[in-house]
């Protein structure tokens, strides 16, 4: 008899566990996976470039918060993913990389409007390509005669990621 009881406290404890559980209110289990949902992804939206007096400039410009962003200097330029050169013609080449970032929205069509691959003919920069949009990272390639001195930067209100590459010593615009 006394085995009985401690089963049938037992039950109740557990159903008594379960109906304080279905108790919680629904709004409150939607503010905890809010909280806990990730940012949406940035969106690189376009690479546009100009000519100063003394520099060109690269920006890239950012739907979003504007993720990290790393700036390498690199022998040669690669396809993300395919592992494939990319043609630009060039003797040094910065590769930028935003990430977590997209190039393309949630239902995989392209976002990007700026150049894929195009040759430039500025004092400096000498090309640009988006060389990935892979696995969220974005990568842009950017191609110089000389070994590019820069500064690099981010501005806001429109996001922006700006390279201002000097021109070479004795270099008139």
């Amino acid at each position: 008899m006394l085995h009985r009881q401690s089963l049938a406290a037992v039950a109740a404890g557990i159903l008594l566990a379960a109906g304080i559980g279905a108790t919680i209110p629904a709004g409150a289990a939607t503010e905890r996976s809010r909280a806990a949902a990730p940012p949406p992804t940035a969106l690189v939206v376009n690479a546009r470039w100009g000519g100063h007096a003394s520099f060109d400039r690269l920006v890239i410009d950012v739907r979003g918060a504007m993720p990290p962003v790393t700036v390498t200097q690199v022998g040669v330029l690669h396809h993300d993913g395919s592992g494939q050169r990319v043609p630009l013609a060039g003797r040094y080449f910065l590769e930028i990389r935003l990430s977590p970032a997209a190039a393309h929205d949630e239902s995989g069509r392209s976002v990007y409007q700026g150049p894929r691959l195009l040759k430039i003919h500025l004092p400096t920069l000498k090309g640009v390509a988006l060389t990935g949009d892979f696995e969220g990272v974005v990568t842009i390639g950017a191609a110089f005669d000389t070994k590019p001195g820069y500064k690099a930067y981010t501005l806001h209100t429109p996001e922006r990621f700006v390279i201002d590459i000097n021109h070479p010593a004795g270099c008139r615009a």
